[in-house]
């Protein structure tokens, strides 16, 4: 496993990390004995960098992930805990005052078994809240405090990214990436690099479409947001197929498909490219069992992709691909 530096954080990061969220059962249980099989895959494999969040199973993501890293057996290995904090219906969306944001960051560390947090992130909080940017000022005093050793956002556009990669605190920034929505390539990585911020991508398959198994009729659990939030019903539409409805996203594969070296996954390809690009730090994807993240791994040993195919692709993202993306990018 290779690693990268997490920006002005100094963490030494492994490329290829995993999400947690499905830890917290939200949208379909999940045994512990399959939790911790994920997590001893991961380990395994290398991956030091694990994304949860305090609203993932309302904490148990997060007493999950602690559990496992204060394990005896486990501690001798390194691990980077990123958890989030602002989607917890006590601040979501309007109420991140100082005492309230420290209580939820209070309650992160309890379950998570640590003195102080490695990474927090504010998590997709409303643009307007940025904006006014009070709440920066409220990260930077819990990194005062020593309740968290950095911080850094979780956001959903590029606008977003934009605003918190001004405030001299911030150190990551987490954002969606992948063959399916391009533009921080152009838009945000020079800037990111420059202020030494690093850059943690999400839904790198696009909600497993980047994986080429599921058709443009596949249904999924009631509960797999990939069902409910299809059209944005819940939350942000771009976090369900990077925001492209699902028979076009599955339409769209025949434009990159064709690229995909001979013995490679579509998965191998989708992780490869967006390793390629050196602004990025680590790259989590959530797993629903082992081999999962054991085929994600793969991805850091692969050699890097031509630079024409890279040209080739970005042309194709614009013209065939953006238009369909039904979300503020």
């Amino acid at each position: 496993m290779r690693h990268r530096q997490l920006g002005k954080t100094g963490y030494q990061v492994s490329e290829i990390g995993i999400g947690c969220w499905q830890f917290g059962g939200d949208f379909g249980p999940i045994e512990d004995a399959t939790s911790a099989a994920i997590l001893s895959a991961a380990q395994e494999g290398g991956v030091s960098f694990y994304d949860t969040a305090d609203v993932y199973g309302a904490g148990r993501s997060e007493r999950v992930i602690g559990a496992f890293a204060n394990d005896a057996s486990n501690q001798d290995k390194p691990k980077i805990i990123a958890t989030k904090v602002g989607r917890m219906p006590a601040l979501y969306p309007d109420n991140y005052a100082r005492d309230d944001v420290r209580h939820h960051i209070k309650d992160s560390l309890s379950r998570l078994n640590v003195a102080s947090l490695d990474l927090v992130q504010l998590h997709c909080i409303p643009p307007e809240i940025l904006r006014d940017g009070r709440i920066f000022q409220v990260m930077d005093e819990m990194q005062s405090d020593g309740l968290i050793k950095a911080w850094g956002a979780s956001v959903e556009t590029i606008e977003e990214a934009q605003i918190c990669l001004a405030q001299k605190g911030c150190a990551s920034l987490q954002i969606i990436f992948n063959l399916f929505r391009q533009d921080a390539a152009w838009s945000l990585f020079e800037q990111a690099q420059q202020a030494d911020v690093g850059v943690i991508v999400r839904l790198p398959l696009a909600s497993g479409i980047l994986t080429g198994k599921f058709a443009a009729t596949h249904e999924f659990a009631e509960s797999d947001h990939r069902n409910f939030n299809r059209d944005g019903a819940h939350f942000s539409v771009g976090e369900t197929f990077s925001g492209i409805a699902q028979a076009q996203a599955v339409a769209l594969l025949d434009h990159i498909t064709p690229f995909v070296p001979e013995g490679w996954t579509l998965a191998d390809f989708a992780l490869r490219w967006i390793l390629d690009h050196k602004a990025v730090t680590t790259v989590i994807a959530g797993c629903s069992k082992p081999s999962q993240i054991t085929q994600n791994i793969k991805a850091t040993a692969l050699p890097e992709i031509a630079p024409e195919t890279h040209q080739a692709l970005r042309d194709i993202y614009l013209d065939k691909i953006r238009p369909h993306i039904r979300c503020p990018i």
